[in-house]
């Protein structure tokens, strides 16, 4: 059935706050969330697995993270396409993703606010020229190429890191000539998102849908970590990240079951001569949480061969 469920081409990145104690150098105070502690911030997949995650202060903007987490992802899903909200983009990430391949298609809020830039001064439009406040710096673009080229082959070679790449850029805004090309680019690039945002509609729901998946996906992995009412109770970094993994490690895990007891009742419905449509199938989740037992003991017999999963990868007619 997971077949069904996206198209594994996609990701979708978002931060949840964790609980830390308040004496750790990682812990901050967050006005967004509400708490004290520090971000997980999640890729997960269009299929609903759990690809990547950081661990990062709350006072860290999240878009640092979000190229980082793909170039990261060795998995057999590959990503080409990355949604995420307002906290997930910036024209400078929209340049390095476009320089890297990857498409930014983000839920921005109050992107009204955002300037349209058009190529020339002269250039005018028939019904939409009011949108458009500014003139793209082509020739700040061109001066920079070869540096801008660079810089984003050092990042996919694993030369320098695409968070500290951004923070350092960040420091240095105003002085930094190759910061303000990326921010050029990443305009234009911004801007021919948003004119194609605002004229597809079907563009508009996929993005509103898959940054709703992980808010559900927040939700169902924060269920599963309930010991010491949900606090990060060590103060070093790498324990701090890795209960962040462990914790999509189980969440991946409950998926792969939910996916398996699903695809199961869906061959007896059919077998039973009930009709289950495909595009009714998609709407399904694997974030479901009523049939798992979250406390208790658990007999775990290591000679139970598990059934056999391949007769449930496809099941669509």
């Amino acid at each position: 059935m997971s077949n069904l469920l996206g198209t594994c081409h996609t990701a979708i990145a978002d931060g949840t706050q964790f609980d830390l104690y308040e004496r750790n150098l990682m812990s901050e105070s967050h006005i967004r969330y509400g708490g004290h502690g520090g971000i997980a911030y999640h890729h997960i997949s269009d299929t609903y697995i759990a690809l990547f995650s950081h661990f990062i202060p709350c006072g860290v903007w999240e878009a640092i993270y979000i190229i980082e987490g793909l170039l990261k992802n060795k998995s057999n899903i590959q990503i080409d396409t990355v949604h995420a909200d307002t906290q997930g983009q910036s024209a400078i990430v929209f340049a390095l993703c476009y320089l890297l391949g990857i498409k930014l298609e983000p839920r921005i809020r109050n992107w009204k606010d955002l300037k349209f830039y058009r190529p020339e001064k002269n250039t005018k439009y028939k019904n939409i020229d009011n949108l458009f406040t500014d003139v793209t710096n082509w020739d700040l673009i061109e001066k920079h190429w070869m540096d801008m080229m660079q810089v984003v082959l050092s990042i996919k070679e694993g030369k320098i890191s695409s968070a500290v790449l951004l923070r350092r850029l960040g420091n240095y805004s105003k002085k930094n000539k190759l910061y303000q090309a990326f921010r050029e680019l990443g305009r234009v690039v911004r801007t021919i998102f948003l004119l194609d945002y605002i004229s597809d509609n079907e563009k508009r729901q996929k993005i509103t849908a898959s940054t709703n998946k992980i808010e559900s996906y927040n939700q169902f992995s924060q269920w599963f970590f309930f010991g010491l009412l949900g606090v990060i109770s060590s103060n070093y970094f790498d324990e701090q990240e890795k209960a962040i993994k462990y914790n999509d490690l189980i969440a991946n895990i409950v998926m792969l079951q939910n996916v398996a007891d699903m695809s199961m009742i869906v061959q007896d419905l059919r077998k039973s001569g009930t009709v289950v449509n495909d595009k009714d199938l998609a709407f399904l989740s694997p974030y479901i949480t009523s049939s798992t037992k979250r406390f208790g003991s658990y007999n775990v017999d290591m000679m139970n061969k598990p059934p056999d999963l391949e007769e449930f990868i496809k099941i669509s007619v």
